[in-house]
Formats: structure tokens, sequence, C-alpha cells
């Protein structure tokens, strides 16, 4: 009973972290421009995501510009881009694999081998994920933390931590623990 429980609660953490992990992918807000020093232009937000920057005016207005050149792109946004579309494939064919998993479990219940192989496999799927996920997260958060401390960035170019890189953090926790728990089987 304890064995259901905690797959079906590895099941549900997956499923959540899954869907952060598209929403973080997808969102705009991984940088959000700063108000520091003398920055009085308060009526205007920029939000430079993966795909695109949006510019927000009052809360109001908003417009979004997708990237027009994936080769002027810097090599880090790329990288990053690419490393988010794998981790939400990847999220998803470990959802499906743990939801194979633990259908298998209820049915049969003679051959715990075939259990573990499912589940063994979708944990470490999952603990991919996350890897994955929390790779480009933190060095966005890393680089931007970085820029903001340093007196030769302009200040008008200063960022601050956008809500995506949240949304992904939490996904990534969500998945090594959805991970953590199907290799504990």
């Amino acid at each position: 009973m304890a064995c259901c429980v905690l797959q079906i609660t590895g099941l549900i953490l997956g499923g959540v972290g899954m869907v952060g992990t598209l929403a973080a992918t997808a969102m705009p807000q991984w940088r959000v421009s700063a108000y520091v020093d003398g920055n009085i232009v308060v009526f205007e937000t920029i939000w430079e995501g993966l795909w695109m920057d949006c510019i927000s005016q009052l809360g109001i207005r908003l417009q979004c510009k997708f990237y027009d050149s994936i080769l002027a792109l810097p090599p880090p946004l790329e990288a990053f881009r690419a490393l988010m579309c794998i981790a939400v494939g990847l999220s998803i064919v470990s959802f499906l694999m743990a939801i194979a998993g633990v259908k298998y479990t209820q049915r049969s219940k003679e051959d715990p081998q075939g259990v573990s192989i499912f589940i063994l496999a979708a944990g470490v799927a999952f603990l991919l994920t996350g890897t994955l996920v929390l790779i480009p997260v933190s060095w966005t958060g890393g680089s931007i933390v970085r820029d903001f401390y340093d007196p030769d960035v302009p200040v008008p170019l200063k960022r601050e931590l956008g809500a995506a890189l949240y949304v992904g953090w939490g996904s990534s926790a969500l998945l090594l623990a959805a991970g953590v728990m199907y290799c504990h089987f």
C-alpha cells in the first residue's frame, strides 16, 4: 500500500514538474528590467525570454517580438533553448513511463522485476530531466546576479530574476523529487 502511495505521489510531482518545465520554457520572463539608482523609467517593463522579448507599458499594453534569427542569438541562449526543449520532451516521456509503471504495478503483482524496470526507468528519466532544467535556469540566474552587481554594466541594461526562473527552479525540484521517489523502489 505504501508503495502505491509513493508511486502516485511521484506521478503527481512529475506531472506538475512537467507542466512547470513547459511553462518555464514558454514564458518570456527570464530576465526582467531592474529599477535601480536613477532609473526613473518605471512605466515600461522589459522581459527577455528564450523565444521573445516583451515590453509592458504601465501593465496595460504588452508588445512581444519573437527573435528574428536563430543564427543571431548568443550561443548560451541557443544552448539554453536546446536544453529546455530536450527537457520538455524528456519530461513528457518520463511522465508516460511513470504512468505505464503505475498501471503495470496495479495489474501485475506477481512480477516485481518488471515493475521495477519501468519505475526505475521513469525515475532515471525524471532525474535527468530535472538536471536538464536546472542547468539553464541556474546559469541564467547566476549571470543576472553577476551582471547586476557589475559596475561596468550600464544601469539600463541591468536585469532582475524573472518569474520563469522561479518556475524552472520549482519544476526542477519537483522532477528531482519524483526521480528520487521512483529510483527508491
